[in-house]
Parts: structure tokens; sequence; C-alpha cells
């Protein structure tokens, strides 16, 4: 159990936390929510003894085992899965061990090694490594390759691996989804259904809230409560509770105007002093109920297109890249009409990014037509969208960039209706927020009128309120939309149509996001071979056309894959049995012998894995 007494945390001069007294017990999943500014990452270091609370204590179990996301990944050459491994440290420490002893040929520090990792269950740990890699998106030809060759998102990923990989009591991670794609999420949302410790979980994706949260911790006003359930019981909870507390506000104010006007009526008067006294006593001991603070919410909205016509994009027989040699979808047909709204589906790298930037003309096509109306105007957000804001300059200064001829007071009108009200827009965006800084990257897209929105992870840096004032402003919208987006509630809110991009193809695909993550699971996990049973393969969903399919995973391929890895990991144990059996140690040869069959055998272990989680790509 983790308990705050009387705990209190500052920032600077600021208070964020105080008088916090609650317990969560272990095996809970809580989601912690509250406006950017509230204390949330704050709570996680002081849990980490990071900070020290400006009062108060944090009651930790000893011993506790406490995995979080590091912030930052070195530039290693050391190959990605080797990387993910060392999250568990023990175990990397005893591989090491067994290695350096084998190449010194110490037969007696091989078998301690090897009995170190039969303690610690390490055999499977490489094994475990490639699952969590797969979960997140990198296919198997990418786990030898160094950390330093991956992107800045592709880094997160790793440091999200490896705290996975860590063994933990406690958990803490602190926006995990938001450099995954919707296959990653729904991966890690059944894995996080699955951990046996304790979850802290800070997100703005209420979808995944829902999926995971046995409770909720809302910090608000610099208080802490806690709530049973994800985050839709915790808005019907918190909304009940303000009811009941402004009900009670009424009554007693109205209780309270009563006892004045008998208080003022009848002080003076002798006979009734005494009746007068005890309703000044009851008088003060009124609770002193407060009213509901109406919390200002956000509200945007996309100004209606200038013009609006029917058909407004297209491309027809398209081959989507950088070149002959870099084809990434083949025979493309893709469309938008006045009113579509498309959500796109698939892993990161499958071509989402790409399909995106080929409608909107920043990529040429390879091959066949991309048609446009003449009237057609192009809202995008890239996800390098936020980052391409101008540094030192104002909101003001972005928008006169866009029309110098515009009067002042129209960017000041305009910006106010996206909260950035009065000397907030003649402020330099070097101290926003990445919030504030998205939400002015939306506004200067709305400012141009766009009849069609071209949106690539547009909710990275918003919170949950934001969120919701976009999706409801992208409701309101009458051009078309496509949305590529990880968070399920924004894109199941605005679009009404899915399209899969996978396997160098762009297909629709027909069912709603609730289908598609049955879909995956039947896809990921189901076609493993359970209790030795023949898996079924998993259905591919229907297109739109009925020729069309959604190649399916080939079951006697992967059931055959699954046999082998069983085989080797079996072998590998009666090796590692060999190896740590003291009657060998005093032969040297044998000893020697069995390291190299270990060796061998664990290649081509290694071999057979990568082969499955190729399967299991396709």
């Amino acid at each position: 159990m983790i308990s705050f007494r009387n705990f209190a945390l500052r920032r600077g001069e600021r208070l964020l936390l105080s008088d916090v007294d609650l317990a969560m017990h272990a095996g809970w999943r809580l989601g912690v929510v509250g406006r950017n500014g509230t204390g949330k990452s704050s709570l996680f270091a002081a849990i980490r003894g990071e900070v020290e609370p400006d009062r108060g204590d944090i009651d930790l179990p000893s011993k506790l085992r406490i995995a979080s996301v590091a912030q930052e990944t070195p530039s290693l050459p050391d190959p990605a899965i080797s990387f993910v491994l060392s999250g568990d440290v023990e175990v990397a420490a005893a591989l090491r061990a067994e290695a350096e002893a084998t190449a010194a040929e110490d037969w007696d520090a091989v078998a301690n090694a090897h009995q170190r990792l039969a303690e610690l269950n390490g055999y499977d740990a490489e094994a475990r490594a490639g699952r969590l890699l797969h979960g997140l998106g990198f296919t198997a030809d990418t786990h030898q390759r160094p950390v330093s060759a991956f992107s800045g998102g592709w880094r997160v990923r790793l440091n999200l691996a490896r705290a996975l990989m860590m063994p933990s009591d406690l958990l803490l991670l602190d926006e995990p989804t938001n450099h995954l794609d919707l296959d990653a999420v729904l991966w890690l949302e059944q894995w996080l259904l699955k951990y046996p410790g304790t979850l802290l979980l800070i997100s703005h994706d209420r979808e995944f809230l829902d999926g995971v949260s046995t409770h909720t911790l809302h910090l608000h006003d610099g208080k802490a409560k806690l709530y049973v359930g994800g985050y839709t019981a915790f808005e019907r909870q918190r909304a009940e509770h303000l009811r009941q507390q402004q009900i009670a506000h009424e009554k007693e104010q109205a209780e309270r105007a009563h006892l004045q006007k008998f208080i003022d009526r009848f002080k003076a008067k002798a006979s009734k002093a005494r009746q007068a006294q005890s309703r000044v006593k009851r008088l003060a001991k009124l609770a002193g109920t407060e009213a509901v603070r109406a919390e200002r919410g956000f509200r945007i909205e996309f100004p209606e297109p200038v013009k609006l016509p029917h058909a407004l994009l297209r491309i027809n027989h398209g081959v989507c890249g950088y070149g002959e040699d870099a084809r990434i979808l083949d025979n493309v047909g893709f469309g938008l009409e006045a009113g579509d709204r498309i959500g796109l589906l698939g892993r990161n790298g499958a071509g989402k990014s790409t399909l995106v930037k080929s409608l909107v003309g920043e990529l040429p096509l390879v091959d066949g037509e991309r048609s446009a109306h003449p009237d057609l105007r192009i809202g995008y957000f890239a996800q390098h969208t936020v980052e391409s804001l101008v540094a030192g300059t104002s909101p003001i200064d972005h928008l006169r960039e866009l029309s110098p001829n515009a009067a002042t007071q129209s960017f000041r009108d305009f910006l106010g209706k996206w909260s950035f009200p009065g000397d907030r827009a003649f402020e330099s965006i070097d101290g926003f927020s990445g919030g504030e800084r998205a939400r002015l990257a939306l506004a200067l897209i709305a400012w141009r009128q766009p009849n069609v929105l071209l949106l690539d992870e547009p909710t990275n840096h918003l919170d949950l309120e934001m969120r919701e004032a976009l999706a409801e402003a992208l409701s309101d919208f009458d051009g078309a939309i496509v949305v590529v987006s990880h968070d399920r509630h924004l894109i199941g809110l605005v679009c009404d149509a899915y399209w899969r991009v996978s396997e160098g193809t762009v297909k629709p695909f027909d069912g709603d996001l609730d289908e598609y993550a049955v879909w995956l699971r039947a896809g990921q996990a189901e076609s493993r071979v359970e209790n030795g049973k023949k898996p079924k393969a998993p259905a591919a969903p229907e297109t739109a056309s009925s020729e069309r399919t959604v190649r399916k995973v080939n079951p006697h391929r992967l059931l055959e894959a699954e046999r082998e890895v069983g085989e080797l990991e079996a072998a590998l144990g009666l090796v590692d049995a060999a190896l740590a059996d003291p009657a060998n140690h005093a032969e040297a040869g044998r000893m020697a012998d069995l390291a190299r069959e270990r060796e061998a055998v664990a290649g081509r272990l290694a071999a057979a894995e990568e082969r499955w989680l190729e399967l299991l790509d396709d």
C-alpha cells in the first residue's frame, strides 16, 4: 500500500498540492488526471524520491521496485533488443557473466551464471524483450539495429519497452501513448491489464484510461481526490458530487438568509434576545459549503469554408513514396468529397503519413494521378507542425505572416476564440506549453478557412479538455476530414468511415474501432498456438469491395514456427541443466562442448523466434 499523509508539494513558489491524505492499494491501476499544471508529473517525481514534499509524508513499502520510462535515450550502439533486455538489470548481469565466463572458459563461473539465470527465470528474457518490441510496433528486422539508428519517437518506444521489461511492483507511466499508433495502444492496453503490480498512469486518452484503470486520481485546485472506476465513471461521480455540493450550498445559503433575517429583526428585543443569540451561534456553526465554481471550458471552432465543392481531392492508381526505389503504397485509389470523415488505421511505418503527405501534395506521387478541385483549400496538421512554429514570435506575429494586410483587431478577436485572450496574443511562444503551441498551430490552420482537414496525430500535446473541444469542433466542420490518431475517443466521435493502411495497400475497413480492436487481437494474439491446439486463422474484415480482402496469417506456417521455438527452448533448457550439473564441472572438455552447444542452440532459437515474429507481422 502507498500512503500520503498530510502531503503537500510545491514547484518553486507555487503550491501544487496540499493536505493530501489517501491510500493506494496493491494491484490498483490508477489513472491520474487533471489539467496541465496541476502537479501530475511532480507527484510521480515525489514518489520516485526525486523531489521532497513541502510537508507531510509518502509511505512506500520497503524494497518496493519502481519502474518508469526514462525521459532521454542516449545514442547507443547497442542493439534495440539488448537495450530493452537491459531493463531487467539482474538478468542482464547474469547474461553478461555467462558470456564473460564462457569466453574465459571458466566453467565454474559458467555454471554459477546458469544457476543464477534459472533462479531469475532468465532463459526466456530475450524472447520477452522481443515480444515487447513486437507489440510496440518494431518489426523483427529492427531488433538488432543500434539504438542510435532510431528516430526520437521510436526511441521513446524503446524506453517504454525497457520500462515494461523491468521487474517491478509499481509502474509509473506518464503519457505512454503519445508516440504510439493505435495498434500499439491497443496492445499496450492488453499488456497493462495483465500487469500484476500497482500502476499509476498519467494520460489524456480517455478510452485508454477507461480500458485500463480500476481507479482515478483527480488533481484539481491543489487537492487530490480518489474515485473508483475509469475516466467515464469518474466524470459521472464528479458531476454528481458537484451537483450535490451546489444543492447543499444553496440550501445553506437559504438557511443563512433565514437566520440572519431573524437576528436582524429581533436582536434588539429583550423578549427575543435569547432566541436571537441562539441563531447567531447556529449561523456561526454552518459548514460554509462552497458554491461550485464553473470551470472555464475550451471552445474552439473551424470557420465555415469559403467554398465547398462536392468532389474535392482524389488519387487514382497512385504510387506513394520517395522515388522508384522507395515505393511505400501501390495502386492507391482514394478520394474525398464534402462531408467525408475518414480515419486511417494501421501501424506506424505502414504509410499513413505518406498517404496524408501525398494527399496534401507535399510528397509528389511516384506514379498515378492526383486531381484537386480548383477551390480546394487544405488545412494540414503534421506531426512536426508544433515544432515548426517560429521561436521568439507571438501568435499575432504568426497570423500576420499569413495575412499581412489584415487588421490587428481581427487577429485579436480570432485568437480570443482559441483561448489566447488579451495580452496572451502578443506573448512570445517560447513560454507556451506544448498544449498551447498545439492549440496555436490548429488556430493557424483554422484561420485559412480550409475545406479539407488532413490531421496527422493532432492530439499529442493536448489535454483532455482540449481534445474534447477539438472533437466538437471537428464534428461541426462541414468540409472533409482525414485523421490519423491513436486517440480512439477523438476518431470515434469524428469519423464515420475507416481505411486500413497495411502491406503497401490502402483499403476500406468494414467495421468500427471496437471491431478493429477485436480483429487485431485475433490476428496478433489468438493466432498463437496455446495448449498444443491448432490455431484458427483470424478472419479478415470485409471491405467495401467484395473482391478485396486483407491477407490472412498462414496458420500452418505459424504452427510450425511455434513448434520449432518450443522445441529449441526445451533443448536450450536441457543444455543449461547440463551446464549447471556439478557432475560435469570436473571435465573441462565436457563443459567446453556444452558451452559451444548452448551457443549454437541459442543462435538457432533466436533465428526461429525472428521467423515466428515475421509471420505475426504478415
